[in-house]
């Protein structure tokens, strides 16, 4: 089994001393979130590989010893500012977090997100090759592969239409940025690509690969997965520990969070020692062991 720690919140960012809790006690509980009764148990030895996915890997950093199953870390840094990502640290300081996690578990086992890339007038096409230029001028010989992705209209980037004011890709944009994306990555010594994209830009440079694919899983772990099927792409299949609308970062943006009430409400029922992420097992719960 692999863990995904976690695509629908950032656990290291606003839970880590929770979850190494719970690395520590063996075992943790998910919620079905189609299914509220059904909670599924998950034993740390069951576990092959964790991919966290973090934008703010800081709070892990002198943790990382307590975690004795192989692990990757994905980590999302993009250019926008504090009106589209409210309560993401420095990004100064999250690259310094990124060369010192580099260097503990190897640069061939970190990766960047750029993710996602929305033009407006404010963050339009000279911006962004601006800042992926001085972001992979940073991380050269610390990381070796950058995932960038497009925006998707969610139902909290429509809510935030106002606020993010982008306007629709040209097949034009997405000639520039392939061919400036692929040119910079490549004098930095790593390689872009894309995961899920319509446009995969393959015909610029770009690699089309997976998140998480199966041939890395399998270098990992020496195991063969299924691909997953909760999406559409070939990433192996994972399974997700996190909670929907819990995170703190609040970015304007998000596919995971969609009412702000929710996530402070969810916040405040965040039990450090409970087996759950978010509240308590309660007593008519169904607990299954998942394997």
């Amino acid at each position: 089994m692999i863990l995904n720690v976690s695509g629908r919140t950032d656990i290291i960012a606003f839970y880590e001393n929770w979850l190494i809790k719970r690395v520590e006690a063996g075992f943790v509980d998910v919620r079905n979130p189609y299914n509220p009764k059904l909670v599924n148990r998950i034993n740390f030895s069951d576990v092959d590989l964790i991919l966290f996915c973090t934008k703010n890997p800081i709070p892990i950093l002198n943790d990382l010893n307590k975690i004795k199953i192989p692990y990757l870390f994905q980590i999302t840094i993009t250019p926008y500012k504090r009106d589209i990502e409210p309560n993401v640290p420095s990004k100064k300081e999250v690259i310094e977090a990124v060369k010192k996690i580099s260097k503990a578990i190897g640069k061939e086992n970190v990766s960047v997100r750029y993710d996602p890339i929305f033009l407006s007038e404010k963050y339009n096409i000279d911006y962004h090759i601006k800042a992926f230029k001085k972001l992979c001028m940073l991380l050269n010989g610390y990381v070796e592969t950058i995932i960038v992705s497009f925006l998707d209209e969610y139902k909290n980037v429509l809510k935030n239409k106002n606020v993010l004011k982008y306007r629709k890709f040209t097949e034009e944009d997405y000639k520039i940025i392939g061919k400036n994306f692929s040119k910079i990555a490549k004098l930095n010594n790593m390689k872009v690509q894309t995961c899920f994209e319509d446009r995969n830009l393959t015909e610029y440079g770009f690699t089309k690969g997976e998140c998480l694919s199966h041939e890395l899983a399998y270098r990992l772990t020496g195991k063969k997965y299924k691909s997953w099927k909760a999406r559409k792409c070939n990433c192996v299949e994972m399974v997700d520990i996190g909670v929907y609308n819990s995170c703190k970062h609040f970015c304007k943006y998000c596919y995971a969070n969609y009412d702000e009430k929710i996530v402070n409400n969810n916040f405040k029922n965040h039990d450090v020692n409970s087996s759950l992420l978010i509240g308590n097992v309660k007593k008519d719960d169904i607990i299954k062991t998942r394997k």
